[in-house]
């Protein structure tokens, strides 16, 4: 009878060690990779903004996305949920990583999105940083004459 019990809780002990490794597997293989999944949760989050591209991290934690009026947003995966950023324009820094393939990117107005973001290729990371790039542009000013601007220009 004594063994009967231990064979039984040895059972269960090995079942539940099945099924942490299991769960901690399948929350690791959670990403971004998918970018429908991206798009219907970014869409959610800003019903209002309409979607033109999405550029994913090499690692899936992170979609860029690039918006119909040359906004950006970010949608990064925070171990239990993903989470959604509207970049204001004129409130992000981005710097190029060492290996030319990923952006150093620093939010003001929300700190916990800053980050190093590495791409699969230089050309990605190039393509983000330009979106980010359109977030500065702002429109010119009204009080200059045509005249000046469009010598500044020329320029």
């Amino acid at each position: 009878m004594g063994i009967i019990v231990w064979c039984v809780l040895f059972a269960i002990v090995i079942f539940f060690a099945f099924v942490a490794t299991r769960m901690a597997a399948q929350n690791k293989e959670d990403s971004l990779h998918d970018t429908g999944l991206a798009i219907i949760e970014f869409g959610r989050a800003f019903p209002n903004e309409a979607i033109r591209q999405l550029q994913a991290t090499e690692n899936g934690q992170a979609i860029f996305v690039r918006l119909h009026d040359n906004k950006a947003g970010l949608m990064r995966n925070m171990a239990r949920h993903f989470s959604c950023h509207l970049i204001e324009p004129g409130r992000v820094r981005a710097v190029s990583t060492e290996t030319g393939r990923g952006l150093m990117i620093e939010f003001p107005d929300a700190p916990n999105h800053n980050g190093r973001f590495e791409f699969a290729s230089p050309k990605e990371a190039s393509e983000v940083a330009l979106w980010l790039l359109g977030n500065y542009i702002a429109e010119p000013d009204k009080d200059l004459p045509s005249d000046s601007i469009s010598a500044a220009n020329k320029q």
